[in-house]
């Protein structure tokens, strides 16, 4: 959520900023309701304090033994006009709030100009395309064929796009989780494993409704919603809360399985496990002072590029353009691992930078200093291993002619296998 008291103050910077993201003509509309709920909340306090002051007037009157019917008409008169002021203060508090809500984060002015992926910027590449010298196949084709991939019997079970890993499989994405969560916690992050049925004002809390209503798995009976990610489940720790600035900063890193709709999704990417409905994820997220959150979203890239170089990943970091950076993220950088198959990079973890716009919707707030009024924090996620897509690359990048691949040595004593073989 936009901080409200700045787009009163300077709403042309706030609609140059959003103007970006196309989203500059809700601005206007808020600031009419906002000016309306302004001139609303005096009339009615005024209306209730002067009826107070005629029931007194009236009960003295009475009292006295004087005539009080002047006095009580004008009371009928003032209860009309409270009870209409408080109704349409009512509508004015929900439409203004809905649109609160419903606006995007201020993007970072480094972030690019553009309304797609294809219009995000290559900050570096780290490593050559990996070359092969017979033709490469895909990971669905590769793991099928060695029984560790099952996309029918998955699809026969829950329907399209699941699958059965199966396995030393299995022990590839137990070894990625440990060997993520083990390197993050050294970066300081604490591991948590979150619930992943969530309450609507959590999802609301992180940005992602109403915005990503679509893409979000819904249980109606229980009023409660599979998490898409575990950046809902962090973002929650601290809501409601006040911190002390010299607790800051909180660090945390979370596994958990997530549940994503892909709405929109049909025939794109639906090959194999690359865009499923289920998936596992270890995902980074901090609290911090807002005059460190800059300097924490490039320590959080760096925790991702280290990840990607330890399990030898020839990889490119981009910097996101405004129109696909979604609701909450101010900017965000996407790691990219390239994918023989597809011939191109593809997106395997991004990192972003929410700014206050999640600590205010989560009433997350920092006491700057002893008696300083408390102000929101900064939030950051960041993913470290998204576990499909990762074997994906590993698979891919690592196959060797007789249909087996390699993994690399990082991952051995973490339980994974060194080599995947044909039977």
């Amino acid at each position: 959520m936009l901080d409200l008291k700045l787009i009163r103050s300077d709403p042309e910077r706030v609609k140059a900023a959003l103007a970006r993201r196309g989203a500059a003509g809700q601005v206007d509309e808020l600031l009419t309701l906002d000016a309306r709920r302004r001139a609303l909340l005096p009339e009615v306090e005024e209306a209730q304090a002067e009826r107070k002051t005629l029931s007194k007037q009236i009960g003295e009157a009475k009292g006295a033994g004087e005539d009080a019917e002047e006095l009580m008409a004008a009371v009928a008169t003032l209860k009309g006009r409270i009870e209409s002021g408080k109704e349409e203060l009512e509508v004015v508090e929900a439409e203004l709030g809905k649109l609160a809500l419903s606006l995007p984060n201020l993007p970072d002015p480094e972030a690019p100009e553009g309304m797609t992926e294809d219009d995000a910027v290559v900050v570096r590449e780290v490593g050559e395309p990996t070359k092969f010298d017979f033709e490469p196949r895909d990971h669905l084709e590769i793991g099928t064929e060695l029984g560790l991939i099952d996309m029918e019997v998955a699809a026969r079970l829950s329907g399209a796009r699941f699958a059965y890993l199966k396995g030393d499989l299995v022990m590839l994405e137990l070894a990625l989780v440990r060997f993520a969560i083990e390197l993050a916690r050294e970066q300081g992050h604490e591991p948590v494993v979150p619930p992943v049925l969530v309450r609507e004002e959590a999802l609301e809390g992180t940005g992602y409704l109403p915005e990503a209503r679509d893409q979000i798995y819904e249980i109606p009976k229980d009023e409660l919603f599979l998490s898409g990610t575990s950046e809902v489940g962090l973002a929650g720790l601290h809501a409601d809360e006040i911190l002390e600035a010299e607790a800051l900063p909180l660090r945390y890193c979370a596994f958990s399985t997530c549940f994503r709709r892909e709405a929109g999704a049909a025939g794109r990417d639906t090959r194999g496990i690359f865009r499923v409905h289920q998936f596992d994820k270890v995902e980074m997220f901090s609290f911090v002072e807002p005059a460190e959150s800059a300097a924490e979203h490039e320590r959080l890239l760096a925790t991702e590029e280290r990840i990607l170089t330890e399990l030898e990943l020839p990889y490119r970091v981009v910097n996101v353009a405004v129109g696909d950076l979604g609701a909450p993220a101010a900017k965000k950088y996407d790691c990219e691992a390239w994918i023989p198959s597809q011939r191109r990079y593809r997106e395997l973890t991004s990192c972003s930078n929410t700014t206050d716009y999640q600590a205010r919707r989560l009433g997350c707030r920092y006491r700057p200093g002893e008696g300083e009024a408390p102000q929101a924090v900064h939030t950051l996620n960041g993913t470290a291993v998204a576990v499909g897509r990762t074997i994906i690359a590993l698979i891919e990048n690592r196959q060797e002619r007789d249909g087996g691949f390699t993994l690399p040595n990082t991952l051995h004593r973490y339980g994974s296998p060194e080599r995947i073989s044909p039977q």
